[in-house]
């Protein structure tokens, strides 16, 4: 779909929300329509998000079909939902024939399984509809969950004249013309061609003669993430889907991979925080809590430890009342330290820059959390002795405890992610409320075990 926009820049205010409801009100369609064709689909679509579910009706209604199917899937999930109850069967097959067969798919794949049946069947282009069948059946996290039907392909047996007939046929139902992929008579992609090498070859000229035998594909199989990965390392726009025999089966393009990333990282912080199921801020209190309550458990029974470990040492808390000051400064530094070491980790893992074996990456965190833990043992030991007037076994105590807490919480915010990783569970659990749990208490038990070794307890 074209952009209707002339260079203006969308900014959602309350004014703008307020204007639609009023032209809404009082049914002004002509001044409305003029109003949103001034507008990209997904500015539109920010605008229905504000709306009440009423009010998006009305503008959905008003739409035109090529306009409203762009709309569907610029939408908040949600409120996606709650439109496509409020259209019948035949109203959402009129919709998402005006998309590609991957957006048409997803769009689909959201209804039940009689809605989806109900759908299909009352879309008019049969072609269109065996493709999007082909896609419901595939995995949503796989490549051929992502990939869309819609390619320009060539047959190393045609001749470059004949080969620009039949491009132009191909090119009108794709948005973009990424790539010109070559297959043979068993539709087995053998390579790619290039637009340059077409235009200035000679008309009789055989594609076989041309065509670029290096492609980048991936199978149907692969994981979205991986498929990030190869698109990103090789600055592709679109890439080839194969299946096991090489056939060529339909292409991901960009803009899939960026909806990818953004879940990924979306998830990945969720992950970090402690929050275990994908959730958004308007989502129900029930919803919120069973996505929250798990880890908020963990840091609740952690807490409980780090207390049994307080009240193990109490009696050397009453002959060395400085240790107790600071608990809280340990207990910090090792969910900080933790929390940074596992983050670089987690990020190397995603963007496949860890390499080496693992005792390398520790050797190399425990130097670093020497250093850092030397730095800020020095800090210390100057507030301690002479803003907290520690006697100079206690500053020691405080200070060696620091350092080897530092060192081990770097090493425990290396390890777990790497080890999580090895055994195909994602690193990113490793961050946040799960390092800064274990770092409380393994730092807590560490700090008073070098206290009890120093000051003989």
């Amino acid at each position: 779909m074209q952009d209707k926009r002339e260079n203006i820049q969308f900014e959602l205010t309350d004014e703008l929300i307020e204007q639609v409801q009023q032209l809404i009100s009082t049914k002004n369609d002509k001044e409305l329509n003029r109003l949103l064709n001034e507008f990209h689909y997904a500015d539109i679509a920010e605008i229905l998000d504000e709306v009440n579910l009423e009010e998006a009706m009305y503008v959905i209604k008003l739409l035109d079909s090529e306009t409203t199917s762009e709309v569907l899937m610029e939408l908040d999930e949600d409120n996606r939902q709650k439109v496509l109850r409020n259209l019948s069967s035949k109203e959402i097959a009129e919709e998402v024939e005006e998309l590609d067969t991957d957006d048409a798919a997803d769009i689909i794949a959201e209804l039940s399984a009689e809605r989806q049946r109900e759908v299909i069947h009352h879309i008019e282009d049969k072609d269109h509809q065996a493709e999007i069948t082909e896609l419901l059946a595939y995995d949503e996290d796989t490549a051929g969950g992502l990939m869309a039907k819609e390619l320009v392909k060539v047959y190393e047996t045609w001749t470059v004249a004949g080969c620009l007939r039949r491009i132009r046929g191909q090119a009108k139902d794709v948005t973009r013309v990424h790539s010109i992929y070559v297959v043979n008579k068993q539709n087995k992609l053998i390579g790619r061609l290039s637009l340059k090498d077409l235009i200035v070859a000679k008309s009789d000229e055989k594609i076989a003669d041309i065509y670029i035998k290096n492609v980048d594909y991936v199978k149907v199989d692969e994981d979205p993430e991986e498929v990030a990965k190869i698109m990103a390392k090789y600055d592709l726009e679109a890439i080839p889907v194969v299946d096991d025999d090489m056939v060529l089966l339909g292409r991901i393009t960009i803009d899939d991979i960026i909806d990818v990333l953004i879940e990924e990282a979306d998830k990945d912080y969720q992950l970090a925080a402690g929050i275990t199921t994908d959730v958004e801020a308007d989502d129900s209190i029930w919803h919120l809590t069973r996505a929250r309550l798990p880890w908020l458990l963990i840091g609740m029974f952690g807490g409980i430890g780090a207390a049994s470990i307080i009240n193990g040492f109490s009696d050397a808390m009453l002959q060395f009342p400085a240790l107790l000051l600071f608990i809280p400064l340990v207990q910090a530094t090792a969910g900080n330290v933790g929390v940074q070491s596992s983050a670089i980790v987690v990020k190397g893992l995603a963007n496949n820059t860890i390499d080496g074996n693992i005792v390398g990456r520790l050797f190399k965190e425990m130097l670093l959390g020497l250093v850092n833990g030397l730095a800020i043992a020095f800090v210390v030991l100057i507030i301690s002795h002479f803003g907290f007037h520690t006697t100079y076994l206690e500053s020691l105590t405080i200070c060696v405890a620091l350092v080897t807490v530092i060192i081990m919480a770097a090493l425990i915010g290396t390890f777990i992610p790497i080890f999580l990783d090895r055994r195909g569970i994602d690193a990113a659990v490793a961050t946040g409320p799960f390092i800064t749990t274990s770092n409380d208490i393994f730092g807590i038990l560490t700090y008073f075990l070098v206290a009890k070794f120093i000051l003989g307890f």
